[in-house]
């Protein structure tokens, strides 16, 4: 079955879901099944994205969106959702603009995709390889670096868990946690699986 998500970043009027509207119900999706959405592209906070990845039924149903941008607040996020869509078996369909060629249920859509992530992986390998660089030269003139880890075990246990439960307020967790949203999907999949900042942060405190 396809499902739409469709969003646009003001809910004044100045801008309006028509479009994507129009166009997700043209490519098959019945227009209950559409998602809408006013909220900015940066925003961590997007209750109805969540709501319709959690309604997703793996092998049975497809994520249809307009475009690329309207998903995903950038690359690395638009990359984690769609893998986590495939590792489930769900589809993810893009109508038009320079991701129009992305089609998961496809063999050739797949193929463009995984070009996608492993350019993104490779700029993941070159910010890797700059900050250790920067690390080893503070090092070497006595200075101690390193980013914090935010998440700690005990709070990754207690996401891991309320993420798993359908009716798990999202916001509601992370203000729990005193946490971002980002950072709780750095850590975690939206079904509480483990990624991997959360491997590092075990293996650290485990060492």
């Amino acid at each position: 079955m396809l499902i739409g998500y469709a969003r646009v970043s003001k809910s004044d009027g100045s801008q309006n879901l028509d479009l994507q509207r129009d166009e997700l119900i043209k490519a098959g999706v019945d227009k209950k099944r559409i998602y809408e959405e006013y909220a900015s592209g940066k925003r961590e906070d997007r209750p109805v994205l969540d709501n319709c990845l959690k309604a997703l039924r793996p092998k049975e149903d497809t994520l249809v969106v307009w475009k690329l941008d309207r998903l995903g607040r950038n690359l690395r996020h638009l990359i984690e959702i769609v893998q986590d869509l495939e590792t489930q078996g769900i589809g993810f369909q893009v109508l038009t603009g320079k991701g129009s060629c992305i089609d998961t249920t496809t063999a050739s859509g797949k193929m463009i995709f995984a070009i996608f992530a492993a350019l993104s992986e490779y700029e993941r390998e070159l910010i890797s390889e700059r900050t250790k660089a920067g690390l080893k030269a503070a090092r070497a003139r006595g200075r101690k670096g390193g980013r914090k880890f935010i998440m700690t075990r005990t709070k990754l246990n207690i996401a891991r868990t309320a993420l798993k439960d359908p009716d798990t307020n999202i916001n509601e967790l992370c203000k729990e946690l005193r946490i971002t949203r980002y950072t709780l999907y750095r850590y975690l999949s939206p079904e509480g699986e483990l990624r991997e900042y959360a491997h590092k942060l075990i293996s650290m405190e485990n060492a």
